[in-house]
């Protein structure tokens, strides 16, 4: 574990604040490196995400580091002075913690920026890193201008899911073939969620998320399997089915990105470190099929979230194909 520099006594971010500004100081960090992220940091200095996203969150008010799209936090421009330095002195933090924001940077606001913005941080740290004041302080406005555009994080969450579920589409050619359009559909929401991992926590299959783009796949699927003679309840359990096996799976992709900030652990780390509890199943002969199994890998099992997709959705189109077809191909009964 990392220990922090600073007063003993100052609140755990802000001791990560004084470590980070050290290590710019001293050159460890030069204008335009990236900075620890907020899962790093958690990893790093063990303590929560949302400690880590305050000290970033300070950090950027006090002008050490900026965002940069598709790079990340970085240093900024000029490293800040501390204690027996002779570099330029950064400005102090703006009172009550509020951001200080530009005219320009007010003008340039829209809804678009502050949703982009906002899918960006989700991508890099995870949903408990976001807020509305580290949105603002990423775009430098005041936390107040945000709410001109969406009234609260719970708004802004669906447009992020909307704006994550638009960036695919569908060719206005479909393929005639069911299967073969199901599939692409399923194959597109995995590729959406493996961009944006956060998206599978946010809706479940009896509070479903309802926003337009998210319908877009949806309705791929369900014109697809339309036309081929099943009632209506039968077709929207197939499509739902399918969408829980994408979601299902993608939901392990943040959770694992989680529990990895939160333990420091990667996931054969974490695994090694159970060896002897697995073991001591394995040996115990209660499980003799299970222990057959494992005692049979070389090297363990490797649990591949993209094989095991592409597996299962195989196995579901193969076992939906007598059920789809052959509806359509029964002959009809003479009234």
């Amino acid at each position: 574990m990392t220990k922090t520099t600073g007063t003993a006594g100052d609140p755990p971010y802000l001791r990560i604040v004084s470590a980070i500004r050290r290590r710019i100081a001293d050159g460890e960090l030069a204008p335009g490196d990236r900075v620890p992220s907020t899962r790093q940091i958690a990893r790093e200095w063990d303590v929560a995400l949302a400690t880590a996203t305050k000290a970033l969150t300070t950090l950027r008010l006090e002008g050490i580091v900026e965002t940069r799209p598709r790079i990340g936090t970085v240093v900024a421009g000029t490293a800040p002075a501390t204690a027996g330095t002779a570099a330029t002195p950064v400005p102090a933090a703006p009172a009550r913690g509020r951001p200080s924001s530009s005219p320009a940077a007010e003008q340039e606001l829209s809804l678009d920026r502050i949703v982009r913005t906002a899918v960006e941080i989700a991508d890099a740290e995870g949903l408990p890193a976001l807020s509305m004041r580290g949105v603002a302080a990423r775009l430098g406005v005041s936390a107040m201008s945000t709410y001109r555009y969406v009234p609260s994080k719970e708004d802004l969450v669906l447009h992020m899911a909307d704006a994550a579920f638009g960036e695919e589409s569908y060719p206005a050619d479909a393929p005639e073939d069911w299967r073969t359009r199901v599939e692409l559909g399923a194959r597109t929401l995995w590729s959406l969620y493996r961009r944006h991992p956060w998206l599978a926590q946010l809706g479940s299959l009896t509070r479903p998320l309802l926003v337009p783009h998210l319908m877009v796949h949806g309705e791929w699927v369900l014109g697809a399997l339309d036309g081929h003679g099943l009632d209506p309840t039968t077709l929207f359990d197939i499509h739902v089915l399918i969408y829980s096996h994408v979601q299902g799976l993608a939901v392990h992709l943040e959770m694992e990105a989680q529990a990895e900030a939160a333990t420091g652990q990667s996931e054969d780390q974490w695994m090694d470190s159970r060896a002897p509890a697995l073991g001591a199943l394995v040996e115990s002969g209660r499980f003799p099929t299970f222990g057959k199994v494992v005692g049979s890998f070389e090297d363990g099992y490797d649990l591949r979230l993209d094989a095991l997709f592409a597996f299962g959705l195989k196995a579901l189109l193969d076992g939906l194909t007598p059920i789809v077809e052959g509806r359509e191909a029964a002959p009809a009964v003479d009234a």
